[in-house]
C-alpha cells in the first residue's frame, strides 16, 4: 500500500486534508504527524480516527532524529507538508518559534525524504503548502501570480518564504520532485479562534469586543477550507513537478466589510436585534508591518487542473457559523486556559 505522511494534520487545514485523503483513497495509508501544540486538536479527526488506512503519530518536525527514523521505518512515498506556525501576531512576539518550525522543520523533512529516495524519486512527491503572504503587500490594483517576486513583511511570512526557497533549492540541487502551493486566507470549521473569523464568531457569541486593526480597510482574499483541501488533492496527484500553484477564492473583502457581514449573519442566527453585534466593533492599534492587500490570481490551477471554489463567501461563511454554533463544546475547550492569557496580552 502506498504511504503518504501529512504533517500538521491535526490542525485547521491539515485536518480537512487528512479527512479527504483518508476517505477518498482507501488504497493509500495516511500517516498524520502533529506535535499537538495549542492549534493541534485530535478531536478535529474523531470521525476518521478508527479507519484502517489512517495512523496518527505524535511528534515534532523540528526533531531531525525523530523524523529520519520515521521515514526509515515507514518509507513514505509522498509528503504533504502543512505543519507550520501561522499566526502573524504570534510571529511578531515570538519569531524564533517560527524559524524553528517553518524553516528548520521543513529542511528536516526535505533531508529525510531526499536521503530515503535519493537513488530513485520515480513516483514520489514532496508537496509543500505555503501562503500568499510571501509575496508581500499589493496596492489597490493587481494580483499575485506564481512569478510575483517574494517580498515578505512579517516574521511569519519571512519564515514561509525561506521554507519555499529551501524546497525549490532541493529540487534544483538534488532533483527532489516537489510541488508548492501558495494559498490565500482560509476559513471554515475547526479553525482555532486566534484568526479573524473564528475569533469574531466566538466574541459575538459571548458579546465581547471585536478588535479591528487600524481603519479596517485591509483587504484579503478568502477561501473555504474544504475547497483548499480539494485543490491540494488535485495538485498533489495531477500537478507538475517543480511547479507552483496559487490557490485563491476569487473573493476579496475589506476586513471591516467582512466583519459587518459576519455580524449580520450572526444576529440572524442568534435571533438578536438588527446591528446588535456591530456595536461590538472596536478599533485597536494597528500591528507592525501590516500588509494592505493580498489577492491571488488562481487562473493557473484553474486552467491546468480544473479547480474552482465550490461556494460563495456568503455561503461558506454561513456554513462556518453554523458549525461553530453546533460545536460550542469544541469552542469552549480550545478557548480555555493559556489562550485566554494570550488573548488578553494581544488585544486588551
Amino acid at each position: 500500500m502506498k504511504k503518504i505522511i501529512i504533517t500538521g494534520g491535526a490542525g485547521f487545514i491539515g485536518s480537512h486534508v487528512v479527512r479527504r485523503f483518508v476517505k477518498q483513497y482507501k488504497d493509500i495509508h495516511i500517516f498524520n504527524i502533529d506535535s499537538l501544540t495549542y492549534a493541534g486538536n485530535l478531536s478535529n479527526l474523531s470521525d476518521i480516527e478508527k479507519e484502517s488506512n489512517y495512523t496518527f503519530i505524535k511528534g515534532d518536525i523540528v526533531d531531525a532524529e525523530f523524523i529520519n527514523n520515521l521515514f526509515e521505518e515507514h518509507r513514505f512515498d509522498g509528503v504533504i507538508h502543512l505543519a507550520a506556525e501561522s499566526h502573524v501576531d504570534r510571529s511578531i512576539s515570538d519569531p524564533i518559534s517560527f524559524v524553528m518550525t517553518n524553516v528548520v522543520g521543513t529542511v528536516n523533512l526535505l533531508n529525510a525524504f531526499k536521503n530515503l529516495w535519493n537513488d530513485n524519486f520515480e513516483g514520489k512527491r514532496f508537496y509543500h503548502v505555503s501562503t500568499d503572504e510571501v509575496y508581500g503587500s499589493l496596492g489597490q490594483d493587481g494580483l499575485f501570480t506564481e512569478t510575483t517576486s517574494y517580498d515578505p513583511n512579517s516574521p511569519y511570512s519571512a519564515s514561509k518564504a525561506s521554507s519555499d526557497h529551501f524546497v525549490r533549492a532541493y529540487g534544483e540541487t538534488y532533483g527532489l520532485p516537489y510541488v508548492i502551493s501558495n494559498c490565500s486566507n482560509n476559513y471554515g470549521p475547526n479553525h482555532f479562534p486566534e484568526k479573524l473569523i473564528p475569533l469574531f464568531i466566538n466574541n459575538i457569541i459571548n458579546k465581547k469586543p471585536l478588535p479591528v486593526y487600524g481603519d479596517g480597510n485591509y483587504t484579503r482574499d478568502w477561501l473555504y477550507v474544504e475547497d483548499h483541501a480539494v485543490a491540494i488533492d488535485l495538485a498533489f496527484h495531477r500537478g507538475k513537478n517543480h511547479e507552483t500553484y496559487n490557490i485563491g477564492g476569487f473573493n476579496e473583502w475589506k476586513n471591516i466589510d467582512l466583519v459587518k457581514l459576519l455580524c449580520k449573519q450572526m444576529d440572524q442566527k442568534l435571533q438578536r436585534k438588527v446591528s446588535e453585534s456591530e456595536q461590538l466593533i472596536t478599533y485597536v492599534k494597528d500591528r507592525p508591518g501590516h500588509d494592505l492587500r493580498y489577492a491571488i490570481d488562481a487562473s493557473k490551477i484553474n486552467k491546468e487542473l480544473g479547480w474552482m471554489p465550490s461556494v460563495t463567501f456568503e455561503e461558506g461563511l454561513a456554513k462556518t457559523i453554523d458549525w461553530y454554533l453546533s460545536n460550542t463544546e469544541w469552542l469552549e475547550n480550545v478557548t480555555s486556559g493559556s489562550y485566554q492569557n494570550y488573548y488578553k496580552n494581544q488585544y486588551q
